[in-house]
């Protein structure tokens, strides 16, 4: 199974569209994951036409009325994927009774795995986006995925999104870089 999995597209504020090359990869995958950030319902209803299968989130610059969970998660290939933004630990403020704001990169990666963690079994993989920067590490035992923005919105350096492989529980990412 092919998964596209990409983030902060920030269209039309920051972005006129998603780069060709990438809505091809979209096109072309059995699934896609959206961590977020699209910036309208407009570009929401773009990704979810070029998808086949969609997972996504909603994210801190998405409007209010975008029709998305905070969380979410979808099993592949003997895989269970979570994604979240990332601007707020969810986990942190259902037991903890704080805000949970993300602040700092630990603060975004115990987001990510926290939330992982109540939402999967092994094996499993966190998506979040928010930062623009691409991530792909081990964190506290989780695998941590950031595809960075898909139009190289603000802080990024570039456009990037990643794709993946999975197959018998394997996986395989790629990072796609404009």
């Amino acid at each position: 199974m092919k998964i596209a999995i990409l983030s902060d597209t920030h269209i039309p504020d920051q972005a006129q569209r998603i780069p060709d090359e990438f809505r091809e990869q979209i096109r072309d995958a059995d699934h896609v994951i959206h961590a977020g950030d699209f910036g309208s319902n407009e570009t929401l209803v773009d990704v979810q036409e070029l998808a086949s299968d969609l997972t996504a989130v909603h994210g801190n610059a998405d409007p209010n009325d975008i029709d998305l969970p905070s969380v979410a998660s979808t099993e592949i290939g003997g895989v269970t994927f979570v994604v979240i933004h990332g601007v707020v630990n969810p986990v942190e403020r259902a037991v903890w009774s704080s805000e949970g704001v993300v602040f700092d990169q630990d603060d975004w990666l115990n987001a990510v795995t926290d939330t992982t963690r109540t939402r999967a079994d092994e094996p499993m993989i966190g998506i979040g986006g928010h930062t623009h920067e691409v991530e792909d590490t081990v964190y506290d035992g989780v695998r941590v995925l950031n595809p960075g923005s898909a139009t190289g919105a603000g802080p990024a350096e570039g456009s990037t999104m990643m794709t993946v492989e999975v197959v018998n529980e394997d996986l395989s990412v790629t990072l796609h870089e404009m």
